[in-house]
């Protein structure tokens, strides 16, 4: 039973599935008389519909139906009693419940035809007339108008005299960060396929992180009992937290095969995408007082972040600054301001990304004041200890990280002063920031099922969202009962499975993996009682089963996090650092190569572990350069709404990329003495790159993305 798999570098289980087209994804499963709905959506921002007009959309041959407020009132979900999990404060978005338009893009009608193309043209004879009202989509304009919501999350409880510290301190730097909303944009867009059976039941295909999330929502605001509704999402073609919680598509989906009595469709199109679906544009404060030696003495950090009329939406932003470095006298301020936009929603490392990104880049002007190392710095003022939550780390190897990071990269050769490296006619810009996400785990059960031949069946209801949950908890499987991987199927994506959390927050391996070692535990003790002593693989196991007359051994488990954890506080953290090019004519940048070094605990897959990696760093790229989800206030509209215009990281953007894992051991996080690596690599890459220019440039900006106006 020595089997070895965890800690290798194992090839993607559903890698050959995904790659020859086998994969199938939500708007992918074409069954017998499916019809298909197209959305229409609202051009105005802030209003209401007057009137809305159908006839000609309905007059045309094959077109069946066109849902709207008008005739969708005696669903059961319009009591407004339902809120998801994931709902912040307020109260959700609920599609075509009145003639009320709370952002541009409102879904305002369902047209429903038996082709795709019939009834993408017949949303366009829709004529809705609107009543248009002023509307306010301009944080910076709104900033005054900032409130405290009912918070998630509160910000941490402040620490001595920070206002006092930072007017007496040596060295201060008060500087204001701007980052803009950013959208999404996975390679796959929303869309669900509702399947209606003979006896009246649904399969819902949904693009989803959760399909018991999507399964709960559905069944609560439609009044379905648990079995006559499924929900399956074996394949998503990306989330990044967008499809954490229900979207309007799969609602719409479900009212129309209820009201048709068919298997029906919904899809958006990729200018859909861009009405819903954002990182909350965000405002930002720092203020950092330190003796002439680099100690910090006081810490200040403000956020104020955008969110909808209709919830209060809010993000961990300034946390972080409170547990990162050692300070005595710190105090933070969280704010949100309601703008006319659809409620943001979680992205990738929500709150770190952008709160990380203020307190790097100050730490960084810090340095330049003081004429210290930027990675020195931060070891001046490295934190042993959580000060937010007075309690110890579980384990932090963030010195080896800025020790490994800076040898990699070759640190030591920088040149302090800005302006000072060229290359012909680029200037040589080198930045570091620091990484930091919680290492976190929640509830979830797993099945194992072995049979008589050898082969093992592990189930859980969590998702894949390309960051190789088959894979790992394969891994798992096959390594507790000492099987080859090819034995093992790990099945996922089905809200029949057991229950697991969504697929968000670096959690899924913490969670689902403890579970699934936890059930496969029980089936090895199971077959210990049988055989007496286990010693052998599948070929042993299926003679235990076969002498004692046994054909299935079936078992289930549920785990949750330890009462240890109460003790200690859980991150992973990461040294990242950047090298840029800038042209001093052009102003154009380029990112040559990146270094980042990250203690996220044990490495299940040092392979999709560092396809993780990567792609974080490459969003980071983007963040810092390219991505802008941009506002016309004067018609409250999202105008990047296409990837033409939306610019994000291609291949001639991406250099060299190196990632380093560093050895970490830690007893206490779970069974598996895994972090999660999802978020953490994203974590601190903007913060690099913009220090890395100012580096270069002498020039600090601190409103994303650094493009080249900018520059100039």
């Amino acid at each position: 039973m020595s089997t070895a798999h965890v800690g290798q570098p194992i090839n993607r289980v559903d890698g050959r599935a995904k790659v020859t087209g086998e994969a199938r994804y939500a708007a992918e499963y074409n069954v017998p008389n499916l019809v298909y709905g197209h959305v229409v959506s609202s051009d105005v921002a802030r209003g209401s519909i007057a009137s809305i007009d159908v006839s000609a959309a309905l007059a045309l041959p094959g077109v069946l139906h066109v849902f709207t407020h008008q005739n969708t009132k005696a669903l059961p979900w319009f009591d407004r009693s339902y809120r998801d999990e994931l709902a912040p404060a307020g109260s959700p978005f609920r599609p075509l419940y009145d003639n009320e338009i709370e952002f541009s893009g409102q879904p305002v009608a369902l047209v429903v035809a038996e082709t795709f193309e019939l009834a993408r043209h017949a949303a366009t004879l829709v004529a809705v007339e609107y009543v248009r009202q002023g509307h306010r989509t301009d944080l910076g304009s709104r900033l005054h108008a900032a409130h405290e919501p009912e918070y998630r999350t509160p910000p941490p409880e402040p620490r001595g005299d920070a206002e006092g510290a930072f007017a007496a301190a040596p060295v201060r730097i008060d500087a204001e960060y701007r980052v803009p909303a950013e959208h999404h944009n996975p390679m796959e867009l929303f869309g669900a396929t509702v399947v209606r059976h003979d006896d009246g039941s649904l399969t819902v295909y949904d693009k989803t992180q959760g399909a018991r999330t999507v399964h709960d929502y559905l069944s609560k605001v439609f009044g379905y009992g648990q079995d006559d509704l499924r929900v399956v999402s074996p394949f998503v073609g990306g989330a990044f937290g967008c499809g954490l919680r229900p979207q309007y598509h799969v609602f719409l989906a479900v009212l129309a095969a209820r009201e048709l009595k068919r298997s029906v469709r919904v899809s958006l199109t990729r200018q859909q995408m861009f009405t819903f679906g954002h990182r909350p544009e965000t405002w930002q404060r720092m203020r950092l007082g330190a003796s002439a030696d680099g100690r910090l003495q006081a810490l200040a950090h403000e956020a104020v972040a955008a969110t909808s009329q209709f919830e209060d939406f809010q993000e961990a932003v300034v946390n972080w600054s409170g547990m990162l470095y050692r300070c005595e006298n710190v105090a933070f301020s969280h704010k949100l301001v309601k703008l006319d936009v659809y409620t943001p929603m979680d992205m990738r490392a929500p709150g770190a990304t952008w709160g990380v990104y203020a307190l790097e880049c100050a730490m960084d002007e810090l340095a330049a004041e003081l004429g210290i190392d930027p990675v020195e710095l931060r070891l001046r003022n490295y934190a042993e200890s959580d000060q937010n939550e007075d309690a110890p780390f579980s384990s932090k190897e963030l010195r080896a990280c800025y020790r490994l990071g800076a040898e990699r990269f070759g640190w030591s050769r920088r040149s302090p002063a800005p302006r000072s490296m060229r290359d012909g006619t680029a200037l040589i810009g080198w930045g570091m920031a620091t990484g930091v996400w919680e290492a976190m785990q929640e509830a979830a059960t797993a099945r194992a099922v072995l049979s008589a031949d050898g082969r093992l069946t592990v189930s859980s209801g969590t998702a894949d969202i390309g960051t190789g949950t088959y894979t790992i908890m394969t891994q798992i499987a096959a390594e507790t009962l000492g099987l080859p991987l090819a034995k093992v199927t790990f099945e996922l994506g089905d809200s029949r499975l057991p229950r697991a959390p969504i697929e968000g927050g670096s959690w899924t391996a913490a969670s689902v993996g403890s579970a699934v070692k936890a059930a496969c535990e029980k089936v090895r003790g199971r077959l210990s009682q049988l055989a007496g002593r286990l010693d052998g693989g599948a070929t042993a196991i299926a003679d235990i089963m076969r002498r004692a007359g046994v054909d299935t051994i079936e078992e289930k488990a549920t785990t949750e996090p330890s009462r240890e954890h109460e003790k200690y506080s859980l991150y992973s953290h990461s040294a990242v650092f950047a090298e840029v090019r800038v042209d001093q004519e052009l102003g154009t940048v380029r990112v040559p190569r990146v270094v980042s070094a990250v203690a996220g605990g044990r490495i299940l897959n040092p392979k999709t572990a560092r396809s993780q990696v990567l792609g974080s760093v490459v969003w980071g790229i983007g963040m810092a350069l390219e991505e802008e989800s941009v506002l016309d206030h004067a018609v409250g509209r999202f105008m990047t709404h296409n990837l033409a215009d939306y610019h994000v990281p291609v291949h001639a953007d991406v250099h060299d990329i190196d990632v380093i894992f560093v050895d970490e051991r830690d007893d206490v996080v779970n069974p598996l003495g895994a972090k999660g690596l999802g978020e953490i690599g994203i974590v601190g890459v903007a913060a690099a790159i913009a220090n890395a220019v100012y580096h270069a440039t002498g020039k600090r900006v601190r409103d994303l993305p650094i493009t080249l106006d900018k520059l100039l």
